[in-house]
């Protein structure tokens, strides 16, 4: 028997539509944006009451290696209970405590603590110390080859690729379902990552290909906090710039940022290594405008707007997947392709139409877009840089991704909690039984917070995500482009398309993870 969980309610759906309609009418209408966004920054260092808690971990070690002690144990533990424990899914410590608390309350964390997560990822911080021999101090270790990473892979399709390739795992072959599987995918992302930063200088693995990283990295541009100088003034004066080449006893960035030069969050691993080593202490945590880095400071590669669309889709393929009729489709699709095999080609197929149908969509907007000014302005279409305007408004994915996202996870976050005493007090899970009817029904009726609190947070992150949207589209659109006014309209009905789908799914019972 398979659980579902109810949809919101069709009212939160209607109220969101009408919003979205007025917000594109005001888009329109309105007068163009001015030089923009508020972009003040408010530093947790100088903040009452918590400033001075701020500056001592500014300038300290000690918390952050003991968290990452405890993730990497926690991670080791994962391992030993998938390779070791038992086949159950749901009395597996490997697969509730990966699938159903790590990556749905990750992207939640997100929006709370920015890029915090990659400061103590054990994939990151287990290969570091295997290849550097050190828990924290700069190394002298010889055991680097220091390669330059070759041009080709100095962008991030190695991390979409591999992005795309754990959905298929995910979905199509079902590694949710399996510890040993879950396990087992933990183990090739350390060796990834230690091969890599035993190969190549600085952390390659995750500036250019972990997919968790530049999923955090990406959403991270919407986040209210985020590491900053205090006074810009003296970055521009530095000549030393510890924050890039570290000191004596801290690491250089392992990512290769300049911190009086940063512009948005996406390749910060928040590591903390600038705010030890900057001799002026003029680095810290800052409290910002949750929309001003996506609305116009950041200045996205098209590699980079590229992964915007593939995130943007392969949320919402996720969506997809957890529907209760998508089995049905699937068992439709394989018997008009003769599919013998377990259903993998047919999920196969709906996934590479998940990925294209978005980002097509998209590329008609952009085309229409270019269009609707080339032909107002009377310019040639050659003087035109497509790339720039594609690139630039493949923010307006991010935030539709991001509400989406969340909104999704939320009720995978409070609906489907474990027994963690139970889970912790015997991990791998010997000597137990499968969930019977009864615990899976009681599972699915102990939620965490009121079903009227869950449904009030998502309807208002989903119009969130979309108001967003439609700030980028106004400014970028006009900075970019000098577009305005009914030359923004392909692109708002790329985010008003994008919007409604995703709030269909919502609307629709969702299958519970496992």
């Amino acid at each position: 028997m398979i659980m579902t969980h109810s949809g919101l309610p069709l009212g939160w759906a209607i109220v969101i539509g009408i919003s979205m309609l007025l917000l594109s009418v005001w888009a329109i209408a309105a007068q163009s944006p001015n030089a923009g966004i508020n972009s003040k920054k408010i530093s947790l260092t100088s903040t009452p009451l918590v400033g001075g808690i701020f500056r001592y971990l500014s300038g300290t070690t000690w918390l952050l290696l003991l968290l990452k002690i405890v993730f990497a144990s926690i991670f080791i533990l994962i391992i030993t209970a998938g390779l070791w424990g038992t086949a159950i899914v749901e009395r597996n410590l490997a697969t509730t405590l990966t699938w159903n608390l790590w990556w749905t309350g990750l992207i939640i964390a997100v929006l709370f603590s920015g890029s915090a997560w990659c400061a103590v990822c054990p994939w990151d911080n287990i290969a570091t110390w295997l290849v550097n021999h050190k828990l924290w101090q700069r190394s002298n270790s010889n055991s680097r080859l220091q390669l330059k990473v070759p041009h080709s892979l100095r962008n991030v399709w190695p991390a979409s690729l591999l992005f795309i390739g754990f959905t298929w795992l995910e979905l199509g072959i079902g590694i949710v379902s399996s510890p040993y599987a879950t396990a087992l995918l933990a183990l090739v992302m350390v060796i990834l990552a230690t091969t890599a930063l035993a190969l190549f200088e600085g952390k390659a693995f995750c500036r250019y290909m972990c997919p968790v990283g530049r999923t955090v990295g990406a959403y991270s541009q919407l986040s209210p906090i985020a590491l900053r100088p205090i006074d810009n003034d003296i970055c521009k004066n530095c000549k030393t710039l510890e924050c890039f080449h570290g000191s004596e006893k801290i690491a250089p960035c392992p990512t290769k940022l300049i911190m009086g030069r940063l512009q948005e969050n996406t390749y910060c691993t928040s590591c903390g290594n600038c705010t030890l080593s900057c001799p002026s202490k003029n680095i810290s945590w800052q409290l910002r405008s949750p929309s001003s880095e996506a609305i116009k400071d950041a200045r996205p590669h098209l590699d980079e707007a590229f992964f915007m669309l593939i995130l943007l889709a392969l949320t919402m393929f996720h969506g997809l997947t957890m529907l209760d009729g998508w089995q049905s489709y699937m068992t439709l699709m394989a018997q008009l392709v003769n599919d013998n095999s377990q259903l993998i080609i047919s999920f196969s197929v709906g996934l590479v139409a998940s990925l294209l149908i978005p980002s097509l969509f998209y590329l008609l907007s952009i085309g229409m877009t270019l269009k609707l000014c080339v032909n107002k302005k009377g310019i040639s279409r050659d003087k035109v840089d497509f790339n720039k305007l594609f690139s630039g408004f493949a923010f307006t994915a991010l935030p539709l991704a991001f509400a989406y996202h969340i909104a999704h996870n939320l009720t995978h976050f409070v609906r489907e909690s474990s027994d963690w005493l139970a889970l912790l007090s015997n991990p791998l899970g010997k000597g137990t039984e499968p969930l019977s009817m009864m615990e899976k029904h009681m599972r699915h009726m102990d939620i965490m917070i009121s079903e009227n609190v869950l449904f009030t947070l998502q309807g208002l992150i989903m119009l969130a995500g979309f108001a967003i949207s439609v700030l980028v589209i106004r400014h970028r659109g006009y900075r970019l482009f000098a577009a305005k006014g009914i030359q923004l309209l392909p692109i708002l009905i790329f985010a008003m398309i994008i919007t409604s789908f995703n709030l269909f799914m919502l609307v629709q019972p969702m299958t519970m993870r496992m």
